[in-house]
């Protein structure tokens, strides 16, 4: 059954994203968001902690992922391999595909922000960086020689998401029937923090994009749903224990630059997200009744298409409109056009492609 509050959090997660990324070439501070709060424009203090968005995609996908295992299997030891492998690649792959397939064909053309560059003077074949696209270190090879390709370095978090997940049912085989699993969630958990501090503010971003800075927020989405099984019908819904937490978590997201707190922020926004998806499991069939909820609802079941190809979108901006040329009131103007075209295009995507697709395969494989 599906949960419409855990999809309004991917909604607001998104939403992060595609604003973090929008001000990096098209800055706002400049626009009216540039007004000044607490001796910062308005625009830096929505849009510098982005991040934070990927952050909550790691709980919510841990969450979901080992909730659905337990809901299929009972119990974590009894996974099947083959399914939940070929469940994985239903929803991963097609949309992957097609983005390396777009990305290729307008590098081919000559479109600047789909070819590859070379920010730290080293140069990286094309070649490679789909390789690394394929195999799930995208964020390795940014660590070794930065965002060599604009539009392919959204697949940093998917390749920290799909290296945990090969993983995992082999750890559930391993230590599913145990406490051995939980023990193997609290050392990842308890890891990342210090693995964060020995890279604190390093300029190859390792400290945001290395699988270790990032495998403590899936650990903990993965702790939260075996609490949330275990203690099922027993815990109730607070709308004290929600607001608060929600306020906590905006309090973080304009504490400071991410990269300031990155040692402990990221672990504490993880934990802050795992309460409220913790709270939101205990009512999982309420529906949503507002405008504004059913919209980021409907943002949030679209949220993987929109984070792989947002950046197509925006380097197709920058083609036609060269952010160092734009004016104030262009980027104002290009802000709600951004978001209407990212929207419009996963929408098709998904429901004309990626949807259609992932029942193609699961049909096909699964028995």
């Amino acid at each position: 059954m599906r949960n419409y509050k855990i999809d309004i959090l991917r909604g607001i997660s998104i939403l992060l994203v595609l604003i973090h990324h929008f001000n990096i070439p098209y800055k706002l501070h400049d626009t009216f968001l540039g007004i000044q709060v607490f001796g910062e424009s308005l625009s830096t203090f929505i849009a510098r902690n982005g991040n934070y968005g990927v952050t909550m995609f790691f709980v919510i996908s841990g969450f979901l992922i080992t909730r659905q295992t337990l809901y299929r299997n009972k119990t974590l030891d009894q996974i099947h391999l083959k399914d939940f492998y070929i469940r994985r690649i239903a929803r991963i792959v097609p949309c992957l595909v097609l983005l390396v397939l777009t990305v290729s064909l307008l590098g081919h053309i000559g479109l600047q922000p789909f070819m590859n560059q070379a920010p730290n003077n080293i140069e990286v074949s094309y070649g490679l960086t789909v390789l690394s696209a394929f195999t799930f270190w995208m964020n390795i090879l940014i660590i070794e020689y930065g965002w060599v390709n604009y539009a392919l370095g959204v697949l940093w978090s998917l390749s920290v998401e799909e290296v945990f997940y090969v993983a995992f049912p082999l750890l559930c085989f391993l230590f599913g029937r145990g406490k051995g699993f939980i023990l193997f969630l609290i050392a990842i958990i308890c890891y990342a923090p210090y693995f964060r501090s020995l890279h604190f503010g390093e300029e190859s971003g390792a400290y945001l994009y290395h699988y270790f800075s990032s495998f403590d927020g899936i650990a903990i989405g993965c702790l939260t749903a075996l609490i949330a099984h275990r203690l099922q019908g027993k815990l109730r819904s607070s709308n004290l224990v929600i607001a608060t937490t929600s306020v906590l978590m905006t309090v973080l997201y304009f504490y400071a630059p991410i990269k300031e707190v990155s040692t402990w922020g990221m672990s504490l926004f993880a934990v802050l997200s795992a309460i409220l998806i913790l709270n939101f499991t205990q009512n999982p069939d309420t529906k949503v009744q507002f405008i504004p909820s059913k919209i980021l609802v409907w943002i949030g079941q679209r949220s993987y298409e929109m984070y792989l190809f947002h950046l197509i979108v925006l380097g197709l901006f920058k083609v036609i409109y060269l952010p160092k040329e734009t004016l104030p009131l262009e980027k104002v103007m290009l802000l709600p056009i951004y978001f209407t075209i990212v929207f419009i295009l996963s929408w098709a995507i998904e429901k004309y492609y990626s949807t259609p697709l992932n029942l193609k395969i699961r049909r096909r494989w699964i028995n």
